[in-house]
């Protein structure tokens, strides 16, 4: 585990991203293009700016959870309903290659911000919306959670055993699959076609609609008799014994993720159930192996299991809490964790750089700013004078 800090150059820099989302879905996925090089620059409201800075233990003014969405970012503080605060955005749009909203759909618009106007100032702007459920469409302005575009996208229904009630996913699986990794993918596409055309674009994202890759096996079983598309009875969703979680003898928990026929032949060979082999797939007495394989783990502790499957290519791990995933061996020897020291001397660990480009992740540039720290800093470089700033500040269009 490290800081993470590098001096190489990083593959977005030279891109100016506005980034107007709150919550989780925008703000990782702008945090993501920080990492890599985009100047992300935050637009807050001068009154309580996002709202996960009072979410989890407070660092330094803000939350735990905005400290972990907002490194790499800076922050101005501007009321966007007050004209003086729109030409502000607007002067910083003129030289902004990506605006990330994540309001509902009509905000923009009604602010005057909309991509059609904005995009008359630069025609090089991308422009991009992540909502619940897009753009059109009657559900349009309909409020939501990832609990509900989960359910709506069929998602839900699927993630449970066969005879239990779907189960709350522990994770959001809508905001960051559907919301912020479309989003960054969407954003990807159309940098690319702006290199063709020359002109940028509006990309809609739909946190439920992101969701449709994920139901790809699921859906391979619509037009057939296979039970895939059913909860509890698809080869991932727990039907057999080779793809399941088993309990230990110490109560905690294996995974195995023996699909393939190889690795559930070596399984049943390090167990010593070779008599196992040709019932992989078997859909009589399925329920029964299950059992029999449930009985086999109660036997060892989940360290003795793991130590055992250490020797085998099998697809069997154990089932670890988050503090263990932490410092397990592989977190630590890739670094998927990062330790950053703050002001007051404390560490805080986070999550680090998802992808690696030719041996090298992402970089931390930049602590989680302030509300509006960098309102003036950022007023100067685009032409403000000191006095005009002051003036702003007392009548409620910035905060600084």
């Amino acid at each position: 585990m490290n800081s993470g800090i590098s001096e190489k150059k990083l593959p977005l820099e030279g891109l100016m991203i506005l980034d107007l989302t709150r919550l989780l879905p925008g703000p990782l996925c702008t945090m993501m293009m920080g990492d890599y090089g985009a100047e992300i620059i935050k637009i807050e409201d001068p009154d309580a700016g996002d709202p996960t800075r009072f979410v989890g233990l407070s660092f330094e003014g803000s939350g735990s959870f905005f400290r972990q969405l907002n490194r790499n970012k800076k922050s101005i503080a501007v009321n966007l309903k007050y004209e003086e605060g729109r030409a502000v955005f607007k002067g910083l749009t003129e030289k902004a290659d990506i605006i990330v909203e994540g309001f509902r759909p009509g905000v923009m618009e009604r602010l005057g911000l909309s991509y059609s106007e904005l995009s008359r100032l630069n025609k090089r702007l991308i422009y991009a919306s992540i909502s619940g459920y897009g753009q059109e469409g009657s559900y349009r302005k309909r409020a939501g959670h990832d609990i509900n575009y989960t359910a709506l996208a069929g998602v839900l229904e699927l993630s449970a055993k066969k005879d239990d009630a779907p189960q709350v996913p522990a994770i959001q699986v809508a905001d960051i699959a559907g919301g912020a990794m479309m989003a960054l993918n969407g954003m990807m596409i159309a940098l690319y076609q702006r290199e063709q055309s020359g002109r940028g674009c509006f990309v809609d994202i739909s946190m439920t609609r992101g969701l449709l890759p994920w139901l790809t096996l699921a859906a391979s079983a619509l037009n057939s008799s296979d039970d895939t598309a059913r909860r509890g009875s698809g080869p991932i969703t727990g039907a057999f014994a080779c793809y399941n979680i088993y309990e230990t003898k110490d109560s905690k928990h294996m995974s195995l993720g023996a699909l393939e026929p190889v690795f559930w032949q070596n399984f049943c060979e390090a167990v010593g159930k070779k008599r196992w082999v040709a019932r992989q797939y078997e859909q009589e007495g399925r329920e029964r192996l299950i059992e029999e394989v449930q009985d086999l783990f109660r036997t060892k502790t989940r360290a003795q299991w793991a130590d055992l499957f250490a020797n085998y290519d099998a697809c069997c791990e154990p089932v670890l809490k988050l503090e263990e995933a932490i410092f397990h061996p592989l977190s630590l020897e890739n670094n998927y964790w990062i330790e950053i020291k703050n002001s007051e001397g404390k560490v805080e660990v986070m999550p680090g750089f998802p992808l690696i480009f030719s041996g090298q992740a992402g970089q931390f540039r930049l602590p989680p700013p302030g509300h509006g720290e960098h309102t003036a800093e950022i007023l100067k470089t685009n032409g403000y004078k000191w006095s005009d700033i002051e003036k702003m500040a007392a009548n409620g269009t910035i905060k600084l």
